[in-house]
């Protein structure tokens, strides 16, 4: 059945679909990549899964249950949490007020989850009391995984985790990505960055204007002389 499982999703905005039949499966504990061109409907599948879209056909099933039809704070309290790749942070509210808006729906024991988070990323405590907004783009990316896992997230729904960071702060998101699946939570993440993310995943999936076009471990995909050639660049 599957730890999440979507079927023939047609989804985009207003009328208009940008998901063309989308299907795919995520188990426990997978670390998931989709890969594809700009506007193939990376994104927009991410925000139909978070319950951002509504789907216009299709269902989406999470450990058994439909979701397709629920609201945002509902998949959330369900135990999927999404990150944009933009305006994912308070930028007016400090480090430390951020991790406690993150609890918004679970907030019973939230102070126990902001240790964790401070303890999972250091540099956080050290500017707990800094203003969101003045943290540079490692940071803030930092910041915004640390506020969805105030929610004891199940699955992780990552828009791009690296987008515009140094080399060094990429390596360093992606070790964190790496860190949060070794402690049992899922991650569905859409990358630019081919070769590193699928370094890492499980499994990949390559999207193309709104279709699945092509899936496999980690390892097939960046042997692929086709993936290597259109997303690797070599």
């Amino acid at each position: 059945m599957g730890f999440l499982k979507a079927d023939n999703i047609f989804s985009g905005y207003g009328e208009k679909d940008i998901l063309q039949g989308v299907s795919l499966h995520i188990e426990p504990s997978e670390i998931i990549t989709i890969i594809g061109p700009n506007g193939a409907g990376k994104s927009t599948f991410l925000k139909t899964l978070a319950g951002l879209l509504k789907p216009h056909r299709g269902e989406i099933l999470f450990q058994g249950e439909p979701i397709h039809g629920s609201r945002p704070s509902e998949i959330t309290r369900k135990g999927i949490c999404y990150v944009p790749q933009e305006e994912n942070i308070f930028p007016n509210l400090s480090v430390a007020e951020n991790l406690e808006m993150g609890s918004y729906v679970l907030q019973k024991g939230w102070q126990q989850r902001q240790a964790d988070a401070f303890h999972r990323f250091p540099i956080l405590e050290k500017r707990k009391g800094v203003r969101a907004g003045a943290l540079s783009g490692g940071e803030r990316q930092m910041l915004a995984m640390g506020m969805a896992l105030m929610v004891e997230p199940k699955l992780l729904l990552l828009d791009e985790p690296s987008a515009g960071l140094a080399p060094n702060l990429v390596e360093m998101i992606f070790q964190k990505v790496i860190e949060i699946n070794q402690q049992g939570i899922a991650i569905l993440m859409v990358e630019q960055n081919a070769l590193e993310s699928l370094k890492l995943s499980h499994r990949g999936y390559v999207m193309v204007m709104g279709k699945i076009r092509m899936e496999g471990s980690g390892k097939e995909l960046l042997a692929n002389p086709e993936i290597r050639e259109s997303f690797l660049g070599r």
